[in-house]
């Protein structure tokens, strides 16, 4: 039995691969200290970056969101996702530059309103011609809730209760106009048709909407519905609710088993087995032979993490200054303060594991006979995400995640920017294209369209809208493009 058959339900390998590109801004995976790099923040880098992307025939071009400049040690981390300009701002100035790809942007449901952020996004999508998406986010953290006047009010346990209402609302949002709510004639008595547009009405636990949506739909009907979340609550809200999964599952068993899970989710949530894309996040590492890729490793390795990331990544575990340590030396002897190690302050912290953490990783480095930086770097490096090898190597093992199914496709986190794509677009890309699994060209024009994804049918909560009704239930049914 083949993996494909394996993975069941139904199931059935599209044969192809698509690319998408994160811009991550400053952080460990990014190489901003070198003559090579260009800004973090300057427009020019998202441009050339989107337009090399979209000459590599790219799906989408992915931004992240940082609420809150993190912190080290109490001040603010200068060397962690920093730089980050809006991203519906930039992904709006992209759409003036580039005319195929799909522009995606990471926006909490914590800190939004569905109207307000339905709008937004819809907005979006209207400017670039279709071609907008939504990565939904989810947030309990009280640290990042400081920053607003709600605080950090969510328990983590309703976190996607209340994602999944802010999703459904945001659907009938996009749900209210008719196809031809526009007249589209100069002689008809009213720009907009009469009855062609429905009010939204929601009263649960968390707000209230009220809203007669003011936007049509856009040449993909809405925006796509990117989403990242690896809990089991996270893929059965995916498996409901979203059109892409960023999954974190990049190594081929590990994307067979996700693959597997995530089509089992999606039929018991009464959709298809294709009806979810999956595309996990990745770094490539490319040269024109393999010894060449390696040494090309060690560099980039070297340079993302240098003495003062090393320093930084083990103070934020020890919680306390390691500036007089050597990050070509031993680990420190000196124990962690627990108390400073507060995981509100980021995903590294670990509060009162630090110290049972400490005499690990001391052990460790001791017996690998690692000085900080090596430690560090290999602590950091997420070895299963990167591709590291020749051209036609590489190409050869992305060709069996095509003809399994195993992904639809890779989210590429460039080292470098803005020169980060060249070598994969102009190398890595005419070898999977002779393979047969990669496109020859977009599929249309609308980010729908690349994807493979169907056009929404209109849910039924929108017909319970037009009826004056506030019944919840999900959308059901989807026809083919």
């Amino acid at each position: 039995m083949s993996e494909n058959q394996e993975i069941g339900h139904g199931f059935k390998p599209s044969g192809q691969l698509q690319f998408g590109i994160f811009f991550q801004g400053v952080n460990s995976g990014t190489i901003w200290k070198a003559p090579e790099s260009g800004s973090q923040t300057e427009f020019d880098s998202f441009r050339r970056l989107a337009q090399t992307a979209e000459r590599g025939l790219f799906a989408a071009f992915f931004l992240g969101e940082g609420l809150r400049l993190r912190e080290h040690l109490g001040r603010p981390h200068a060397l962690d996702v920093a730089g980050r300009p809006d991203a519906q701002t930039m992904l709006a100035a992209l759409a003036g530059v580039t005319n195929k790809i799909g522009l995606v942007a990471t926006q909490n449901t914590t800190y939004n309103d569905p109207a307000h952020l339905a709008h937004r996004l819809s907005s979006l999508d209207l400017i670039s011609g279709g071609r907008a998406a939504w990565n939904v986010v989810t947030t309990d953290n009280a640290w990042t809730g400081a920053n607003f006047r709600r605080g950090g009010y969510l328990d983590h346990a309703d976190r996607y209760t209340h994602a999944e209402a802010f999703v459904e609302t945001a659907k009938r949002i996009w749900d209210a106009w008719d196809g031809h709510a526009i007249s589209g004639s100069e002689t008809a008595p009213a720009w907009q048709a009469p009855g062609s547009v429905r009010r939204v009405r929601h009263d649960g636990r968390h707000y209230s909407v009220d809203y007669t949506p003011r936007l049509p739909r856009s040449a993909q009907y809405r925006p796509v519905l990117f989403q990242a979340g690896d809990s089991p609550e996270g893929r059965d809200f995916a498996a409901r609710q979203a059109d892409v999964i960023f999954s974190a599952h990049p190594a081929y068993d590990g994307a067979v088993a996700f693959r597997r899970d995530i089509v089992a989710r999606t039929v018991r949530a009464g959709r298809g087995a294709n009806d979810v894309k999956i595309m996990p996040a990745s770094e490539f590492i490319l040269a024109a032979t393999p010894s060449e890729a390696l040494e090309k490793k060690e560099w980039v390795r070297s340079l993302q993490i240098g003495p003062e990331q090393a320093l930084a990544y083990l103070e934020q575990f020890w919680g306390r200054e390691l500036s007089g340590y050597d990050p070509d030396g031993p680990l420190p002897e000196i124990d962690p303060v627990v108390v400073e190690t507060s995981e509100t302050r980021g995903s590294g912290f670990h509060g009162a594991k630090a110290r049972q953490l400490a005499d690990q990783w001391r052990a460790e480095a001791k017996d690998k006979g690692q000085s900080i930086r090596q430690f560090v770097s290999g602590k950091t490096s997420r070895v299963d995400a990167t591709f590291t090898g020749s051209y036609t190597d590489v190409a050869d093992t992305l060709a069996r995640y095509a003809q399994t199914g195993a992904v639809d496709g890779f989210n590429i986190s460039p080292w470098l920017v803005p020169s980060g794509l060249d070598e994969i677009v102009n190398h890595l890309v005419p070898e999977l294209q002779e393979r047969g699994v990669y496109p020859t060209e977009y599929a249309g024009h609308t980010l729908r369209e690349h994807l493979g994804l169907p056009v929404p049918v209109r849910s039924r909560e929108a017909d319970d809208d037009a009826a004056g009704g506030l019944k919840l239930e999900l959308a059901v049914g989807q026809q083919q493009l």
